[in-house]
């Protein structure tokens, strides 16, 4: 390793991490001032952000302002131009007409011709001395200029030398924490997988499977199945581990003819995380433009009549009670994905695999050689903003009618609108990756590293996230995390942040309402707490000795750390 990038990582990890120093505050009152000054710092980050983009603003004002300036000038100078002229015709008229009254009293003075002709010979000279005298004044005039260019010619030698070694200052400065961070690059064996080929491919098969949807089930009165929605770290950009990378979807529905949702929020299992149950009610079709489709009005013709000329109503297959059932709509999604796959043109050249699973659709195709697997899950968008009530658990078990309220839309959205302002070089979803993939075997979750970063990249200009960036922006979602377990809070990233991106919509009780913490079981559990600490040091020293480049790995460990 290069002797002068391990002494300036090991000067920025002492820096970075000093040891206690016995001042008599406790440990409390530590951890409050860190976290107020790592806030500070970061607001100092956005302010100084927004400061840039009001400069730029005030530039462009006066460039405009300045080619207003000149064009009026310019128009001014035209007009005094055009007047001058108009005088100097005139004039010229003018002393035309004089000299042809003279002309006639030029033979009465013949005699003083000569005389004339003596003087104007004076007159010359006199012209030809003045010229002389002239001539002088503006050699000495010249003289001047140059003496006076000869001093901001030094002057300005002396401005460009200082610029200059400004500027190789700065870029010395830079090339060098560019070699850090290409030390850093070159140590970390990055996976090679290219999500996006499979990610394409997911799509394609879901449009394929959306096509189909629409076909089988336009007669019916199951949901309405609409075009679906890549979510989770593989739609995101990263993935927290190579092998087994799952491409999740999410499928949004809306009711069928007949029927109309209405979202319940469920207060009586009271949990950080809010659930929903998605209750289904029969709306009448006595009148309107469904009368000359044929359908039979679930509320007002019999029930004999309904059965013998009519498919059951939703009530009667995916709820229980008057509720949608996860459970039941997930066997549903089953036997459609294997009834329709063959008529899929995948089916010619992929194999399809049912995986098992209670509350989604969960499957693999491969062809041999690759495969891809895919899970299914199913909600009801809130409104028209990007949150969803979803079928994918929070918690270990849940009530086959509860829809816990889903962020995975709006997390997807938020890494786009980053994506769409950061340069092409940036390196926030590696710094993501690196952190998902080092926790690995500790008991954070890789939900923990993304939220953080999504914090960090709410703060952090995103111009400050390249590869000369690289260890800072490390060290720093280092420090987060062990700010939030020293804190034993970790606040939710959408749920109640006002400076969300407002192109991502939300509903409103989404954003106003008060957040809730990610580390709350470390508040409930002083040994969980404990746990946190451990493995926070343990965690600390994996990260040093990765960037530090002193860890190899033993048998089953993963080979790119």
């Amino acid at each position: 390793m290069d002797p002068v990038v391990f002494l300036f990582v090991l000067l920025k990890s002492l820096i970075q991490y000093p040891q206690p120093v016995g001042d008599g505050l406790d440990e409390e009152t530590h951890l409050r001032m860190e976290m107020r000054a790592k806030h500070l710092e970061w607001e100092r980050l956005r302010l100084e952000q927004e400061v840039e983009q009001l400069s730029q603003k005030k530039v462009q004002l006066l460039q405009l302002l300045a080619v207003a300036v000149l064009l009026v000038l310019v128009l001014f100078l035209w007009l005094i131009g055009w007047r001058s002229s108009r005088r100097r015709e005139e004039n010229e008229e003018e002393n035309h007409g004089a000299n042809e009254e003279e002309v006639g009293n030029v033979g009465a003075n013949e005699e003083e011709v000569g005389n004339v002709g003596a003087n104007e010979e004076e007159v010359g000279n006199v012209g030809a001395n003045e010229e002389e005298v002239g001539n002088v004044g503006a050699n000495e005039e010249e003289v001047g200029n140059v003496a006076a260019n000869e001093e901001d010619n030094v002057g300005n030698e002396v401005v460009h030398e200082a610029w200059a070694g400004h500027r190789a200052a700065v870029q010395v400065d830079h090339d060098f924490d560019d070699r850090i961070g290409q030390v850093i690059m070159d140590r970390i064996q990055w996976p090679e997988e290219d999500l996006q080929i499979g990610c394409e491919r997911t799509i394609d098969l879901m449009d394929n499977y959306t096509i189909f949807f629409g076909h089988v089930l336009s007669n019916s009165f199951y949901p309405v199945l609409q075009r679906a929605i890549g979510v989770g770290s593989a739609f995101e950009g990263w993935s927290p581990r190579e092998q087994d990378v799952v491409y999740r979807v999410l499928i949004p529905m809306t009711p069928p003819r007949g029927h109309s949702f209405h979202l319940e929020l469920d207060s009586a299992r009271h949990r950080h995380v809010r659930n929903f149950r998605v209750r289904v009610q029969l709306e009448c079709t006595c009148t309107g433009q469904q009368q000359g489709e044929n359908m039979l009005c679930f509320l007002h013709h019999p029930e004999e009549e309904l059965r013998r000329n009519q498919n059951p109503s939703l009530l009667d297959t995916l709820c229980t009670g008057s509720y949608l059932d996860v459970q039941k709509t997930a066997r549903w999604f089953r036997q459609l994905v294997k009834a329709i796959w063959p008529a899929l043109p995948q089916s010619h050249n992929w194999h399809l695999i049912l995986l098992p699973s209670t509350r989604s659709c969960q499957f693999k195709v491969t062809n041999g050689r690759e495969s891809l697997r895919i899970e299914m899950l199913f909600g009801v968008r809130r409104g028209d903003s990007a949150v969803f009530v979803s079928s994918q658990p929070r918690e270990a078990y849940a009530p086959s009618t509860t829809w816990p309220e889903s962020y995975a839309v709006a997390e997807v959205e938020f890494f786009k609108h980053i994506a769409r302002r950061a340069p092409p070089d940036s390196l926030h979803l590696k710094c993501l990756q690196f952190f998902a993939r080092l926790l690995l075997g500790f008991s954070f979750s890789t939900y923990t590293m993304k939220t953080i970063v999504m914090h960090l990249l709410s703060v952090t200009p995103v111009s400050l996230w390249r590869r000369r960036h690289l260890l800072q922006r490390l060290m720093d979602i280092s420090d987060f995390l062990y700010l939030c377990v020293r804190g034993k809070r970790l606040n939710h990233f959408i749920v109640g942040n006002q400076r969300f991106p407002q192109d991502i919509p939300l509903p409103p009780d989404v954003q106003t309402r008060k957040t809730y913490n990610l580390f709350h079981r470390l508040v409930q559990q002083p040994a969980a707490y404990t746990q946190a600490i451990h493995e926070y040091q343990v965690l600390q020293k994996w990260f040093k000795r990765t960037l530090l480049g002193e860890h190899q790995p033993n048998e089953g460990e993963e080979p790119w750390l």
